[in-house]
Order: C-alpha cells, then structure tokens, then sequence
C-alpha cells in the first residue's frame, strides 16, 4: 500500500528530513523550494509550479521557519490552492493549527505536526526519525492523518491538547538546546582543569550517552546519580568553588531541582538539609 501524496513547503533540514522519510514510507513527495539548492531529495519545485503540485497532493506540510508560516498559509489561501480534501499542517513546536487559520475558510484538514527529533543532516533523518515521538495537533480529520503518517514514519505520535504546545516545546527545548549549551558550559569548565580544549569537548558525550540510555529505562529520578543522590555534600561545595561567579547560579539551580529527585528517591533528611543549605542562593561574591 503507497501512503500519501505529500508537498512540502520548506527545502531546509526538517523538510528535506520528512521528505525522505517519507519517500522510504512509500509516500509521494514534492518538496516546494523558494530557489534551488542541493537537497537530499532529488525534486526541488520552483516556486511559480505550487498550484499544480499542491492540486495533486493529499497532504501539504509547512516546514518553513516559524515565522513565515502565516505568510505561508495566506498566500496557500489567497491561490486557492487548498481545497476540502487537503490536510495542511506546519512542522513548528510551539505553534498550533491558529498559525494556518488562513486557510479555515478552505474546508481542508488544519493541524500541526512536529517531529521530536533533533535534525542536524537531513542525509540521516529517516533512521533518526523511527522511534522519535511526534507532537500532533489540529482538527480531529488532520489528528487522524496524522496518526497514521506517524505509524508509516514508525514514529510515536503524541497528541498535543489544544493551546499545549508552548508547555510541551518548551520542555523540547530543555533538552535539546539547554542540553548542548550545559555540553558547552561542562567543556569550559574542564579546560580551566587542565584539559586540551579539542579533548574538553569530547570528554563527557560518552557520558551523555550513558545518561540517556538510564533515562531510557525508566522516570529521570531512577537516572539521576552523582553528589546530590549520594548527599555529598562536601563535593557540591568544592565544585561551587571552581566555577566563576556568573556560573554558580545555574549549578544552584539545577542542583535544587536535582535534590527535589534525590528526595523522591529516599536522600535522608540530614543529607537533603545539608545540601540545599550548600545550593541556597548567595549574594554575589559570597560564594
């Protein structure tokens, strides 16, 4: 069974991404580019051939940045290039289906569809994308298919309530960008040790890789180790002692959160005591 006649709108990573995890799904697909560029894909389409591509499509993907999105959708509207047995949706994180409402008057299926999935080369998506969640929102006819392109994906589809996805993106960010900057910060901080910077940026992804393989298994509280699950306290205060002062309110707070799951997982009362006296917020210069 060949899946769904699909354009998308938008030649970057996640459009080139989609497009080729779908076209391995057994999907048609047509990425409509703005110019032409070297895409993973082999079919960019010229900006003035959107009508007749999109006429023939069952399925029209916004994957523009977020905010040509609207832009996007009014000109789909005002061509009259989306009609009732369309579904349209866009790839943002935090945006929901009122980003294309320009197109409500169309009668077409309006969602959102957005892959949980950090897409630095869209050569590797489609094995990157099986097994990713995937946030789906919209109109129950645009949620249905979007189940269904999440099963063909072999994603995990996610249903987003409606005016939810600012909530949900912003805990896609934590990971995903504050994960790379703290990645960053831990580097730093091991070459003001000692460590060659090109040693310093590698030092601690096999470690990452072993934390996100124990969050795998189970809730973050079952994950966490280090000085905070141990109550070590004298650990947490020699660290706090070797950052500079513009980074020791960020291991405060981190480390205030970290001791709530330590709680959780049975840290005794003197240790807890202890620790959160070590990562209460000072006055600067008295750490």
């Amino acid at each position: 069974m060949t899946g769904y006649r699909v354009a998308i709108v938008g030649a970057g990573r996640m459009g080139q991404a989609l497009g080729l995890a779908m076209a391995e799904a057994r999907y048609t697909v047509v990425l409509l580019s703005r110019s032409p560029r070297t895409l993973a894909l082999p079919v960019a389409i010229e900006v003035h051939d959107w009508a007749s591509r999109l006429a023939k499509s069952e399925v029209v993907l916004i994957a523009t940045p977020d905010h040509a999105i609207e832009t996007v959708a009014q000109r789909l509207g005002g061509e009259n290039a989306i009609g009732p047995d369309h579904a349209v949706f866009h790839v943002s994180g935090w945006h929901d289906r009122r980003a294309i409402r320009a197109l409500e008057g169309s009668g077409a299926a309006l969602g959102s569809f957005h892959p949980l999935q950090a897409i630095a080369s869209p050569s590797h998506a489609a094995e990157r994308l099986v097994g990713a969640y995937v946030g789906i929102e919209g109109d129950p006819r645009a949620i249905e298919i979007g189940m269904r392109m999440a099963h063909d994906l072999r994603m995990n589809p996610v249903e987003i309530p409606a005016g939810a996805k600012a909530g949900y993106h912003a805990g896609a960010t934590i990971v995903a960008s504050y994960t790379v900057a703290l990645m960053a910060l831990a580097s730093r901080v091991a070459e003001r040790a000692g460590i060659r910077p090109e040693l310093a940026q590698r030092l601690y992804v096999p470690l990452l890789r072993g934390v996100s393989a124990n969050l795998a298994e189970g809730n973050p509280a079952a994950a966490l180790t280090g000085p905070i699950m141990r109550g070590d306290v004298e650990t947490v205060v020699a660290h706090l002692a070797e950052l500079a002062p513009e980074e020791r309110p960020l291991y405060r707070a981190l480390g205030r959160f970290a001791l709530e799951l330590a709680r959780s997982k049975g840290l005794d009362d003197a240790a807890a005591a202890g620790l959160a006296q070590a990562l209460a917020d000072v006055e600067d210069g008295d750490a």
